[in-house]
């Protein structure tokens, strides 16, 4: 025993393991180091040799590949989460994004799993959030999209030393009921309906590049004239419109008592376009020769409008604008689609249903799908995720197949007649 308890000196990096005097078994494992340079080591203890040993070899290997926790106070999810938001993801991703994570934060993952320690979470402390998340009223996309954040901010959590497993990544997910029904691409004869009534109206070229092309909202409020060649009758998609965010500019002394996006004074605090961040998106998308005409008009409208408007009129280089100049509004779009919709007699759809309607129609054309990736803007390792997504097998293709089908096997129709014929005699 008084050998067992002997201490030695062992190489720099190597774990001291030793009997001590409460007759437990006692480990001293090197992490590296403190912040201030000096050594740092882990203290175990375990009432067995064989107990110890095996979580010296389990922390070692964390060290060795870099997941172990680092010295200092242990992180709260809470507190993690709020640092993770504001200090590392808001700085590189984009606003929309950022706004996504951020909401997921405060509003659900820090009032439902905050108190734990980083260190201590388990997936089944997410599993039940996310129930009580869809108990108390949340859709399943909702939920799904904190998973999601929780599962990004937890990853950097162990590159970073401060927890040894993800905890989100080993968590079951919610499950997203997919509605078969939840995106029908518009016929052919819908989108002809509404092409008679985009003709009646302001902006009409803007509808046509979404249900023609599957322009994304934000690449066709992005749109700048410097971005169109209608004499080579193609446009390069280079920025995103974004969404408009507000703050009050009322100031605390006279508050205007309404949201910000509606205070008399409200002052933007997002800039209006971003570049678009992957390769796939900034693209060249050909023009088909009627889109040009209507390209080639609308210009001429809107150099009347800015001659009529004089003064009042606001420079932004934009293809689609309000009446009296300047870029317009995501929201506004949105409601002028609904609009569209109502007036052209077509059932209701969400905007980014023309978006599944062009990708549709380019698979119905017999496109080839590198080309069709080139126009949608699809990144080629997720293109074959993305075009199960949009790109829809509708009845008549069905039929079509059907047909095809029948004259391969059967023969024509009148082949198919002789047959019945000869069977009958017989």
């Amino acid at each position: 025993m008084a050998e067992e308890k002997k201490r030695t000196r062992r190489a720099n990096g190597e774990s001291a393991i030793y009997l001590g005097k409460d007759g437990r078994w006692h480990a001293r494992v090197p992490m590296g180091y403190k912040d201030d340079g000096t050594p740092y080591r882990r203290h175990l203890t375990r009432p067995t040799r064989k107990e110890l040993v095996d979580e010296v070899r389990r922390l070692e290997k964390q060290r060795d590949e870099g997941s172990a926790r680092q010295p200092g106070k242990p992180w709260t999810v809470a507190k993690w989460l709020e640092h993770w938001v504001e200090n590392i993801a808001k700085p590189v991703v984009s606003e929309n994004t950022y706004a996504g994570y951020e909401v997921a934060v405060r509003v659900h993952l820090v009032p439902g799993i905050g108190r734990h320690r980083i260190d201590r979470l388990e997936p089944e402390h997410l599993e039940s959030l996310y129930r009580r998340m869809q108990s108390a009223g949340s859709k399943p996309g909702t939920a799904h999209q904190a998973h999601r954040t929780v599962r990004t901010a937890l990853g950097e959590a162990v590159r970073r030393g401060h927890a040894a497993k993800n905890a989100a990544a080993l968590a079951k997910p919610p499950r997203m009921e997919e509605d078969e029904n939840e995106v029908e691409p518009y016929s052919v004869d819908e989108v002809q309906s509404l092409l008679l009534e985009v003709n009646k109206r302001r902006n009409s070229a803007r509808w046509m590049l979404a249900l023609a092309l599957g322009l994304r909202q934000g690449e066709t409020l992005g749109l700048r004239w410097s971005d169109v060649d209608l004499d080579s009758e193609y446009l390069k998609l280079r920025r995103n419109r974004l969404r408009p965010k507000y703050e009050h500019g009322c100031g605390e002394a006279a508050p205007c008592g309404r949201k910000a996006g509606y205070c008399p004074a409200r002052v933007q605090v997002r800039r209006e376009t971003k570049n678009t961040k992957s390769r796939a998106g900034r693209r060249a998308v050909p023009l088909p020769g009627p889109l040009v005409v209507m390209l080639r008009s609308h210009k001429e409208v809107q150099a009347r409008e800015r001659v009529a408007a004089g003064n009042l009129w606001t420079e932004s280089e934009y293809v689609f604008t309000k009446p009296l100049g300047g870029p317009l509004s995501p929201n506004t779009d949105y409601h002028d689609w609904k609009r569209l919709l109502e007036d052209a007699g077509v059932r209701d759809g969400r905007l980014h249903d023309a978006r599944h309607t062009a990708g549709t129609v380019l698979m119905l054309l017999g496109v080839p799908d590198r080309v069709i990736d080139q126009i949608m803007g699809w990144e080629p390792g997720g293109a074959a995720r993305m075009r199960a997504r949009y790109l829809h097998v509708t009845d008549p293709m069905l039929k079509e197949a059907a047909r095809k089908i029948e004259r391969a096997i059967w023969g024509a129709p009148e082949n198919l007649a002789v047959d019945k014929d000869q069977d009958n005699e017989g």
